[in-house]
């Protein structure tokens, strides 16, 4: 079963999503970002490019010839993921197909908006009785 972590109380959702990438690639293994919103995706793009501010975090679109070999990779859609290892959300929805994942990862920002709908996605994911870690990282990503 898919194991499910809640990073919440965010300052900048986008921020501590670039971050916990950085940090990813080495301690949790391949990611797939499930990122619908093309405003969004493009955001997230531009800010790996150059997140930390001395290098870059290796990322790439599912499209790309190198999505399975790459460590972080961008997805607008999971109808065909080049991995099943971690899928991070930066959508307010539940991403489709996440149960084949083996571990999901949430990040909710303070806001009001992002709060309420990541309450309605922890709540769903509980009522199907997933396991559900939670940590608050409002003082940052260790």
């Amino acid at each position: 079963m898919t194991e499910i972590a809640f990073l919440h109380g965010a300052r900048d959702r986008l921020e501590a999503i670039a971050t916990w990438l950085a940090h990813a690639g080495s301690e949790v293994g391949p990611v797939v970002v499930y990122v619908p919103a093309g405003e969004l995706g493009e955001k997230l793009d531009r800010l790996l490019w150059t997140h930390p501010a001395t290098g870059f975090v290796p990322h790439c679109r599912t499209e790309d010839k190198l999505a399975a070999e790459t460590p972080i990779v961008l997805a607008s859609t999971l109808d065909h993921p080049p991995h099943d290892n971690c899928l991070l959300n930066f959508s307010d929805e539940i991403p489709p197909g996440f149960s084949r994942f083996r571990q999901l990862v949430e990040i909710i920002s303070s806001a009001d908006g992002d709060r309420l709908a990541g309450r309605e996605r922890f709540r769903f994911y509980r009522e199907r009785g997933y396991l559900l870690e939670a940590r608050d990282i409002s003082g940052g990503i260790q």
